[in-house]
């Protein structure tokens, strides 16, 4: 599955649009407060990571559930909400493509 956040594929030519995709995931574990300043941003940037390959995860396979062999137009929202949880929302538009 190609994924990108571009309207189209360089040297592919989109035949089908199958619809709008999202995958959203929430990271469970609250991140912990510590004076360790580093420790605080690279626990947040593994979280970051983790909660995103989860909803990018979701987006494949909703796509894969329309036929879909691409996903275009990807867009990454990434908040952090007042309870400290990360949550990911990714949208896009699931399209078949072919090489030209």
């Amino acid at each position: 599955m190609i994924l990108t956040t571009t309207n189209s594929v360089e040297d592919y030519q989109i035949i089908a649009y199958r619809g709008i995709v999202s995958g959203t995931a929430v990271n469970m574990q609250k991140t912990t407060l510590t004076f360790n300043m580093q420790k605080f941003y690279e626990g947040m940037s593994d979280s970051v990571s983790e909660v995103k390959a989860k909803a990018f995860k979701e987006i494949k396979l909703e796509a894969e559930k329309l036929n879909a062999n691409a996903i275009v137009g990807i867009s990454v929202d990434i908040e952090l909400t007042t309870s400290n949880y990360i949550m990911v929302s990714i949208t896009g538009t699931a399209v078949n493509i072919v090489k030209r």
